[in-house]
Formats: structure tokens, sequence, C-alpha cells
């Protein structure tokens, strides 16, 4: 028996070494981290470049919990989910950032003390989302939001609820979910009753369950229920149900607390019990929502033996149970399931019985990662009810809530009750239902301008009509319960996947949203109201579902390819209307292609009619997507078994000296090239980090055996910065990501005119490196610390775009950076080619008294070797100087802004100088410069301005 036992350990030892994960990163790495990026931040050679928000707005982006004032709901702020907070005062009308000097956007839950004005946020999103990015602990603002301390819990990933007693706000309760990807201690209930210098771990259920929901009695603050979560989320699998998924009650604020869902309260306990969300009316009544994962009775036998074959029949057929099938039977199964034509009720039989296919395979056939996310084999949305204080649970309703949840119920988890009456509730997924029966039938309040996914709502104490509702689309606003709805989206907080751009004038932006399809848009439209007069938005939808990447075809702009999750693709004619299918299918009895959420997709540089597209094999078509074939091998460890693909191609790249020289990167840590086209393939990861998430793989447009990788541990929960330069087509890798404050890296981008310069996206900033990785810089103005999911570059404008998951896209002019070369260290100023600009009559003027006078812009840009005071001065060709002003110049790149006015003693100077010349004030007083060239000069460099 000893020997047994010790055998038996021997063999888990050995089994968890083999499945061991990388180490999560330590909260205090990270926070030396955001250090670093903040010193970094102050000395940046680009520190004075503008970024510029271009949205867009109108679909939003996902809100994670709403704070209302009860006195005057007119003002709320709104958490979202990687897009920080932002407040109004004018009911959704207009919304400010007040987060956006934090060192994160990433939030989980809000709290605010309306009597102080004191703001609470527990960073990182608590839906557990393959997005949900992880925060640094508790901030605390005491000015609205215009400074924030973090006040600890920095290990905590992510906050489920924030709850501050209405009699002390000094005492407050937090949930902490806990890591999304690794096990961890610093999760539970935690408790402070000094505004957060200190905090006490009053409840803890163990290192992989952590607390979704707390909630109190309505005034009394001394009875608080809580909700714990066991749950497990891999690269390739999430089990969102476990044991200690549990509800539990607390008689003293929080000090101590007692499970109160034991095996004879009436409420779910064991493997299957998932996310919990809990609504209080007062000290008796309770309601909970639960996402149960126990699976639902088998329907076999149920009904009589007419009925037809489904898919599920297949799973566990035997091949002689097969081969007796009636053939009628088996021929409307493949018919109505769409079944091309070559498999014939005789051909699949005759694979089955040799041996070439298995009956599971007809099922597999038709199964996808999109389609499972719909299938749902478990109970799913269940609500409970107690009326004693949760000593005993009852189920309110008696049929399943389908359409609900599906199977991802982890993604929501919330109830609601109505202050005003203890039957009136409203449970919240995919739709928004309401019951006015206490949870015994239901109807929708969900609406054609109300988005779906649905994970906040706010109910007015004194009129409970009153209601405000977050979700994947942002907010709304209704005063009928739900009859109608508005829709208040003026934050741009979309979270873009993958961005491109077109050549048109002026360029086109497209990119695919989280839940918001893909949109197109040109790079100049406004983000204001303007478009309300005449009814168009100026960025048009052009997919649903999660929006993906996207190639636009060089020669035809209206040749659109993108998709949506899952390699759900489609080349798109915005012309004609048309959407082709990328119609890609394995071979029955084969095993399925695996899919990426975000597959990726290319046009070859050499000819945009060849498609490359990344599956567990690379798949290519040779005419724009209407015919395809596998061009490799499998380029993955071959997936692990789960519930999300894994072990898929994650980004692909075609080197632009060579058709066919490609470079394929997976989920799970391989990079390979071919050299001749995909008939042969080489693996060239095996020195790199292994078991990483590659986000690019990119091959060098200036030096054909040059070639960049970006490794990403997000999904292990490490957020070391992995990136590489090789020289010799991946034989061998050089690391170039030191000075990149940690963060998971998402994306390198290669500057196409100056080789030197690099970009860089990650889960916290955006940073250049001048010096091919030996150094770097961070990006700052105008940019929040938000995820940079994907960088672009319209090389005609010298435009960089960097598209955000949280905070739409931002767009900056780089030509400046893109003339560095070693040379400017030695001179102190060096002044950078200015773009002309174009007269204009009205330039002064205003359509009446009423309105602003249209003034014109120029930016100057120029790099200084240190920092110094220095000159701007506008010259006339006779050296006249016809404007100047002071600048304090720092160390790297600077931008001066030019309103082309002149002096009166310029004036002057010029009209004698030209006799031509014949110049007069504008209406606002000044005068502006005619047309001609002129001269700027800063010390001693000078360059051309002309106006045209």
């Amino acid at each position: 028996m000893r020997r047994a036992s010790i055998f038996t350990f021997a063999l888990f030892l050995f089994s968890s070494l083999l499945i061991a994960q990388p180490a999560s990163s330590v909260a205090a790495d990270v926070m030396k981290g955001l250090s670093q990026k903040e010193g970094m931040t102050s000395k940046s050679m680009v520190r004075n470049l503008e970024f510029n928000n271009i949205g867009p707005s109108i679909m939003s982006g996902r809100v994670t919990d709403l704070a209302v004032n009860p006195m005057d709901p007119n003002e709320f702020y709104v958490g979202y989910a990687s897009g920080g907070v932002w407040h109004t005062n004018n009911n959704g009308t207009t919304f400010k950032p007040v987060l956006d000097s934090a060192h994160t956007q990433n939030v989980g839950d809000i709290a605010v003390d309306w009597n102080s004005g004191t703001i609470w946020v527990g960073t990182g999103e608590n839906n557990s989302s393959r997005s949900s990015y992880a925060g640094i602990g508790i901030l605390k603002s005491t000015d609205q939001g215009k400074t924030w301390m973090n006040m600890g819990l920095t290990d905590s990933h992510h906050v489920g609820r924030i709850l501050i007693n209405p009699e002390n706000p000094d005492e407050v309760i937090v949930g902490v979910t806990g890591h999304l990807y690794s096990a961890n201690q610093e999760r539970g209930i935690y408790k402070t009753t000094d505004g957060g210098k200190s905090w006490n771990q009053t409840l803890f259920v163990d290192e992989n369950s952590g607390i979704i929901d707390v909630q109190h009695a309505p005034g009394n603050f001394s009875t608080l229920f809580a909700a714990s979560w066991t749950k497990d989320r891999k690269a390739w699998n999430f089990d969102g149900s476990g044991n200690n998924s549990a509800i539990f009650k607390s008689t003293d604020s929080g000090q101590t607390w007692t499970k109160i869902s034991d095996d004879d309260s009436g409420f779910p306990t064991g493997r299957g019990v998932g996310r919990i969300g809990l609504a209080v009316f007062d000290d008796n009544i309770v309601y909970a929502i639960h996402d149960n994962q126990f699976r639902r009775p088998s329907e076999k036998g149920k009904q009589g033996s007419n009925k037809g074959l489904s898919k599920d029949d297949f799973k566990s057929m035997s091949t002689s149970d097969f081969l007796k099938l009636e053939t009628e039977k088996l021929s409307a199964f493949l018919k109505s399931n769409r079944f091309p034509e070559k498999y014939s009720t005789n051909k699949v039989k005759q694979m089955v019985r040799e041996g070439k296919a298995k009956p599971i395979d007809l099922a597999r056939f038709l199964e996808d990662a999109n389609s499972l996310l719909f299938d749902t084999p478990v109970i799913g949305a269940e609500v409970y009810k107690s009326a004693d204080g949760g000593k005993s649970w009852a189920k309110t309703h008696d049929d399943y809530l389908d359409g609900i949840y599906f199977s991802y119920g982890y993604y929501f988890g919330h109830i609601y009750v109505s202050p005003a009456n203890s039957d009136h509730i409203y449970i919240y997924g995919v739709p928004i239902l309401k019951s006015k029966d206490g949870g015994k039938t239901y109807s929708s309040i969900s609406a054609e301008n109300v988005h779906a996914d649905h994970h906040a709502l706010w109910i007015n104490p004194k009129n409970p009509n009153h209601l405000i509702n977050g979700n994947d689309g942002g907010v709304n606003i209704t005063y009928d319960d739900g009859e109608n709805w508005i829709k208040n989206n003026m934050p741009s907080v979309g979270q873009f996947y993958a961005i491109n751009v077109d050549n048109e004038k002026p360029y086109n932006v497209y990119g695919g949203l989280q839940d918001n399809g893909v949109w197109v848009g040109p790079h100049n439209a406004g983000e204001n109201k303007s478009w309300h007069q005449n009814g168009q938005y100026p960025w048009e939808s052009i997919m649903g579902g999660d929006g993906m990447q996207v190639q636009i075809d060089s020669r035809n702009s209206n040749i659109v390819y993108t998709g949506f999750q899952f390699g759900n693709y489609f080349r798109i004619n915005r012309e004609t209307g048309e959407n082709q299918r990328f119609n890609i299918k394995h071979e029955l009895g084969e095993s399925p292609y695996r899919f990426n959420w975000q597959t990726p997709v290319l046009l070859s540089p050499h000819n945009q009619d060849i498609v490359y597209f990344g599956g567990n094999k690379l798949l290519r078509s040779m005419n724009q997507g209407d015919d395809w074939e596998a061009i490799s091998p499998d380029l993955t460890t071959g997936g692990k078994p789960g519930n999300v693909a894994y072990g898929t191609i994650t980004t692909i790249s075609e080197s632009e000296f060579q058709f066919g020289l490609i470079y394929v990167g997976s989920d799970d840590g391989y990079i390979h090239v071919s050299n001749d086209g995909g008939v042969n393939w080489n693996r060239i990861s095996d020195n790199l980090p292994q078991d990483l998430w590659v986000s690019r793989v990119v091959a060098s447009s200036h030096n054909k055996n040059r070639v960049y990788a970006a490794l990403n541990g997000y999904r292990w929960d490490d957020f070391n910065v992995y990136i590489y330069v090789s020289e010799n087509m991946g034989q061998t890798w050089k690391a170039i990501g030191n000075g990149v404050p940690m963060s998971p890296v998402n994306v390198i981008k290669e500057d196409p005119a100056n080789e030197n310069l690099l970009y860089v996206g990650t889960d916290n900033g955006a940073f250049v490196s001048f010096d091919r990785g030996a150094s770097w810089n961070a990006f700052s103005k105008g940019l929040p610390s938000v995820a940079f999911h994907d960088i672009v570059i319209q090389e005609r404008d010298k435009h960089l775009l960097l598209g955000t998951h949280g905070r739409s896209i931002y767009v900056a002019d780089i030509a400046a950076l893109q003339k560095m070369n070693p040379g400017m260290e030695n001179k102190d100023i060096t002044l950078f080619p200015v773009k002309s600009v174009r007269h204009s009559r009205q330039w002064g003027r205003s359509w009446s008294k009423w309105f602003d006078a249209f003034t014109p812009s120029a930016t100057i840009a120029f790099y200084s070797s240190k920092a110094s005071s220095q000159k701007m001065q506008v010259l006339s060709s006779g050296k006249n100087v016809l404007f100047e002003k002071a600048l304090a110049a720092d160390k790297g790149y600077n931008y001066s802004k030019y309103d082309m006015t002149i002096s009166e003693a310029g004036a002057k100077a010029l009209m004698k100088e030209d006799s031509s010349i014949r110049l007069s004030k504008a209406q606002n007083g000044k005068y502006y410069l005619p047309k001609g060239t002129y001269s700027i000069s800063i010390g001693s460099s000078n360059t051309e301005l002309k106006v045209e």
C-alpha cells in the first residue's frame, strides 16, 4: 500500500511539472514598472508629440458600473471596462473623463460618497472575459477625479464590488475577484475603517475563488451578503464554476462571515455552481441570479421515433448503429445541414465503414468555436429568492430561462430589485428582462437602440421607472421602465482589436471592435454633434459581431476583407453590397480547423488577389477568397483539450522582398517561416521564451533577413516585456524590449520610411525607438494609460494611428520623427519642413458677431538637442521680422502652433518691402500673412513656409 501511495504521489508530482504554467508577475514589479513609465514619460524625447482622438464614439464600449447621485440623478459616473471613468452632470448629454491621470483605465467597480465627492475605483474588470484587463488595486480621489491615490490591494487584479458605509465614509468593503489566469492569495473580502490607509481581509475562500458581488441591506450596513466565485481561466479553457462558489452573510458590517448556501438551504451547491449575482431589498428579502453549470437532463427518448437526426445524436453513436441508419433519415440530415454534395449518404456510410470517418465527425463538421458559444447543454440562468435573510432559498420560476446566458453566463451575473417593490426585479444577460411578480414570469425591455450584453443598472429610488443601464454598447436611460430608451454615447471608448487604413483622399480608417462589429470612417471626421443636423454619422458599420482584422485591396478600397470572431470572415464589396463568405471547411474525417478569436488575415503585398488566413494551418486563396487550400501542416503545438479554440495562428507576415517568404506565429508560442510559399516550414522559436502568445511577427520592409517578434504573457498573468529581432530570418534572436516598462506587448511596428524607428503598443502604453530597440521613449501627450492593441501608419500622410482597446483611435503626425538621424544631436536646433498653407479670405472673420472668428494654424516642429530658451521668427523674403515669439524648448521634439498672424510693425514692413501688397486688419483686429513664401527660424535653423 505504501509503495502504491509513493508511486501515486510521484506520478502526481511528475504530472504537475508537465503542466506547470509560467509564473504570474509580482505586484511589486508591476508597480515598479508604472513608476518607470512615469519617469520615462517626463524625460521622453517625444513627450510633446500630441495625439488626437478621432473616435468613433457612437458604438461606445463595455460598461462595468454606474454610480448615480441619488439627490440629483443628472449627475453620475460611468465605469468602462478598459476606458476609464467618465462623469456627467447633465444627464449624459456630455461626459468628461476623470481617471486619465491614473496609471490605468481598467475598471471593475466604482463607488462614490456623494456627501464629500470622494470617488473609489476598483481597478481591473470583473467579467472574466478574454480581454478583461488586470488592475493595480484600489484608487481613491478626494477632488472629483483630478488626482488619484493608490490605496493598496495591488495584487487584486480584478475587483467585483466596492461598498461605502453611508453613515461612515471611511468604512469601506471591497470584494476582490482576484487574478484571472492564475491563483493568488489577495482575494476575498477586504475591509477598511480608516479610508483605505489599512485593510483587513475578513473573508478568504481559497486561492482560486474570489468575491464577485457584495450587497448590503438598504438602511442597514451591518447586514451584508457576498457571492464567492470559483473559476479557472486558461488560454484554452474556461471553467466558470466550482464547489466554493457560494453565498455568504455578515451581520457585523463585514467583520465575520457565514456561508449560507449549504446543502440544506435550497440553493444549488457543488461543482456546477457558477457566478452568482445578488440583490437585497431589505434584511429578509434577497434575490440571487445563478449561472448554473450543471448539465441539463438528457432529452433522449422524450420524442417519438419519427423525429429527425440531430448532430448530438452522432456524438455517442457507434459505427454499427450508424451503418444501420435509414438512408432517408441520414440523407435528410445531410441536406438540412448543407453538407457539400460530395458527402452523399452512400459516400458517408462508405467512409465510416472503411474507418476514414467516425459518426462523431458529422457533428464536428457542423461545429466551430463560434457556434459553441450559443450551444447550451448547461442549465444556465436561474433566479432564487430568500424571504428569511438567506436561511432558505427557492427558485422563482419553473422553466429554463433560455436565451439569456447561452454558454457564457460568467460574463453577466447581475440582478436588481426595485427599492419601491420587492416583486419588481431585473436580470441581466444578452437581453434585459424584467419581472413584476417576483421572478415567476419575465418580459424583455431590450430595444432597437439598446445594445445587447448588459452589466450595470441603476434604479431611481424616487422614481422606479427611471433606469440607467450600462451594456457592451455604452449607456441608455429610460423614464418609463424600459418602454423607450435614450442612448447616451458621447465618450470615445471603443474597444478596438485591430485597425487599418486605405489610400483614399482623405484616407479612411477601418477597425474591428469588441462586440461592436467593424466600422469605417474618414480620418478627419470631427467627433462632434454636427452630424445630428444631417442625420449621417461619418463612420459606417460594415460588419457585426466582435469585429476583427481588416485588409483593404490597395487597387480598389471598396474591396474589404474582414469578419467576426473565430474565423468568420468575408470579402465585402462596399460599392455593390456583395458579401462573400470565406467558405473554409476541413474534410470529413479530418480534425476540424481551429481558428483564434481574432483570426489573422493578410493580403499579399505582391498580389492583392492572394489572401492568407490563419487557422491551425496557414490557408491561402489565390482568387480573393473564393477558393482555399492549406499550405502548411499544423503550425502549433496541436491544441489542448478545452472549450476555447487554442493552438491557432495569431499573426502572419509576408516579406515585401520575396513572394512566399512567410512568417506565422501562434497562440502557444511557435513561430515558423517558409521560404518557398508554404512548401516547407521551419520552426524558429525554440530559443525564445516558450508557451507565450505570439502577438506579432513582422518581416522587415528594409532588410530581407530581418524579422521582429513580440510575445505576450497576459494569459498567464505574466506582464513581462518580450520583444525580439532577428537579422537572419529567425535563426538567432536578440531581445530589444529592455527599457519598455512592464506590460504585455500587443504590437510592434516598423516605420516604413526610417528603418531605425520602431513603435510598440502594450497593455498600458505606446512607445517609440529611434535606434531599432536599443532605447525607448514613451508617447504621452493626449494619451491615457490604456491598452494599445494595434498600430498602423498611413504612409502618404505620415500619420501614426494607435488602435486602443478602450479609448478608440488616436492619430499623430510623425513626419518629423521619420527625419531623425544621429547628426541632429550635434546641432542645437533642427527645424523640419512645414506643410504649405492654403490662404483664405475667411481668416480672422466670422459668420456673425455671435460666432468665433476662423483662425488658421500651422504646426512648427523642431528638435532641440538640449533644453533651452529659443525665439521663433517668421521672416519675409527681405528678412523683415513679421512675427516672433519666445519658446521654451525641451530636449527632444517640440511643436509650436502658429496662427499665421503678423504684427502691425511686420505688416508695415512687408508693405514697404513689396508695394503690391495691401494689408488690412481682419474682423478680429489681426493682420494675416498674404500669399507668398516665408522663412521660419529658430536659433540658427531655418525652414520654408508657403502660403498658397
